[in-house]
């Protein structure tokens, strides 16, 4: 089992910048792939970016690559988003998940294993 806790969501002006973090507990994740993926109101669930178990490969969504870094400290069992030049198109509930494939690149909602409750992040214009 592994439980995975969102933090750091909240309002922020567009172009401001807001960093959010995915605590997990349970077991260590350093052999899992993470992932962040966001949902809008009325919208489905989309990727947003994934980073492999030892963060040595990442990839995006062509919506955030050069807004959006994605890390991970697998000493602190924590991965974070950071996010630059916000839009307010990036407003969404952000969703942290884990997928015990350490591929570099799977970006579906049902590849993925433990899912965070979510954090809203709101950018204003």
């Amino acid at each position: 089992q592994v439980q995975l806790v969102e933090s750091g969501g909240g309002l922020v002006q567009a172009g401001g910048s807001l960093s959010l973090s995915c605590a997990a507990s349970g077991r260590t994740i350093s052999t899992y792939a993470m992932a962040w993926f966001r949902q809008a109101l009325g919208k489905d669930r989309e990727f947003v970016a994934r980073i492999t178990g030892s963060g040595g490969a990442t990839a995006y969504a062509d919506s955030v690559k050069g807004r959006f870094t994605i890390s991970r400290d697998n000493a602190k069992n924590t991965m974070y988003l950071q996010m630059n030049s916000l839009k307010p198109d990036d407003t969404a509930i952000y969703y942290c998940a884990a997928d015990w494939i350490n591929a570099a690149t799977r970006f579906h909602v049902d590849e993925y294993d433990y899912w965070g409750q979510g954090t809203q992040v709101t950018v204003s214009s």
